[in-house]
């Protein structure tokens, strides 16, 4: 009688949206940690040699998808802030106190500000860590899935073996009989014949 094969139990698949989540959250870090340095990077060098100028409001931000922007002439050349934050009461055609780096024109913020941008600096101060504990629980979600799939695999794949060797062995025993009374029989036939001459 042959062993019934004993077949693993299916594992819940992992979804797509796990790596998904774990790529995208990764994508958002390292983004706001890019734009975080580039504004520390250019307040540093905008307060190490600031030179001051006066713009002139240009645009104003209307909306989602639109940014303030505000002309000025730096080195003899005309430049354009964008995004910069222009109060509420500003109008197209006002004039702002600019302060540039003096090695770099297009580094720029507003008089008396520490950011070209401070919105920016803050949405990547609060982005950064939850962009980072969601990434770390995907991975460990993936990790703990992938170990689990492979603690399994080794379980029942030495079950198989095991399976594979008793079918091997039964298969053998059954096929031995007819072989040894084969050689028996040819045996007996030939000293029977022996034994009449």
């Amino acid at each position: 009688m042959r062993p019934a094969t004993v077949l693993p139990p299916r594992s819940p698949r992992l979804g797509r949206g796990w790596y998904l989540a774990a790529v995208l959250s990764a994508v958002l870090a390292v983004g706001m940690c890019l734009l975080g340095w580039r504004q520390a990077e250019q307040a540093d060098r905008i307060g190490a040699n600031p030179v001051q100028v006066q713009g002139t409001v240009t645009q104003l931000s209307t909306g989602s998808g639109s940014y303030s922007s505000v002309t000025y002439r730096a080195g003899g050349q005309q430049h354009t802030a964008a995004a910069l934050p222009l109060q509420d009461s500003a109008a197209v055609g006002d004039s702002v106190c600019l302060e540039h780096a003096a090695d770099d024109p297009g580094a720029v913020r507003l008089c008396g500000d520490t950011y070209p941008q401070p919105a920016g600096v803050g949405l990547a101060r609060a982005s950064v860590p939850v962009a980072v504990v969601l990434f770390l629980l995907c991975v460990l979600r993936i990790v703990r899935h992938r170990r689990a799939r492979a603690a399994q695999a080794a379980r029942f794949g030495g079950g198989r073996v095991r399976t594979t060797v008793a079918f091997a062995t039964e298969a053998l025993a059954d096929g031995m009989p007819a072989i040894t009374h084969g050689k028996r029989s040819r045996r007996r036939r030939k000293g029977g014949r022996r034994a009449l001459h």
